[in-house]
């Protein structure tokens, strides 16, 4: 009986694991289609893009790779499956969503606006869903609380000051900035800061009412540091 239970926890770990990596590039996504400008990291990759070719979604892991590997590092232990799976199917989910033909930009500003908006709390949103189901975390959400487990920082200033120094540097690669990319990278540290101790309440809460209905939910590791 146990054996079994196991089974159906692991099983819905990794089906909330992939929903949030599904949700989280559909909002990155949005963020791209808006035309607004675009997050850090995607100016990062799009800037990439225009220089060496390839497609956002094989920037997106390319670089996954090499930030796993400075996480991997500041942490001195190996990363989760989780890690190196998202590190792979994001870029691949990006490309998908950036295909679809009725993922348009909109005609008026107002509806740019919106959809960078919408896209932005998405994207949070989905970062905290994965994050919850504890398979791992993706290259730079690990190097986020590597980052954030040495210097006692809270998420919100650690994303905040990541955020600051990827936008620099793809900007200087030609990537595009616009108002969009100065509300998604002053926003986005916030809505993660939100969303992650958030969606772990959610799932821990959800996991002790159907595997351990008889304890307690906890304060998570993370809702201190938010």
């Amino acid at each position: 009986m146990k054996r079994n239970k196991d089974v159906v926890k692991n099983l819905l770990r990794w089906i909330i694991f992939f929903v949030g990596l599904l949700i989280m590039s559909l909002g990155i996504v949005l963020t791209i289609k808006a035309d607004l400008g675009v997050s850090s990291w995607d100016v990062l990759h799009i800037g990439l893009y225009y220089q060496f070719g390839l497609t956002i979604g094989s920037w997106t892991i390319i670089m996954g790779g090499l930030v796993l590997l400075g996480a991997t590092i500041l942490m001195k232990k190996r990363p989760q499956l989780g890690a190196f799976i998202n590190m792979l199917t994001i870029g691949i989910f990006i490309d998908m969503f950036l295909f679809l033909p009725f993922l348009q930009t909109p005609k008026s500003f107002i509806g740019q606006l919106i959809m960078l908006g919408v896209g932005v709390i998405i994207l949070g949103y989905g970062m905290g869903l994965y994050i919850s189901a504890k398979c791992g975390a993706g290259p730079r959400d690990s190097l986020m609380i590597a980052l954030v487990d040495k210097t006692g920082k809270s998420i919100s200033s650690i994303r905040g000051t990541l955020e600051i120094i990827v936008l620099a540097v793809g900007w200087l690669l030609g990537g595009p900035v616009f108002i969009g990319t100065i509300v998604t990278t002053l926003s986005l540290g916030y809505i993660a800061g939100i969303m992650i101790p958030f969606c772990e309440r959610t799932t821990n809460h959800l996991f002790l009412k159907l595997f351990e209905p008889d304890h307690k939910v906890h304060e998570t590791y993370l809702d201190k540091r938010a």
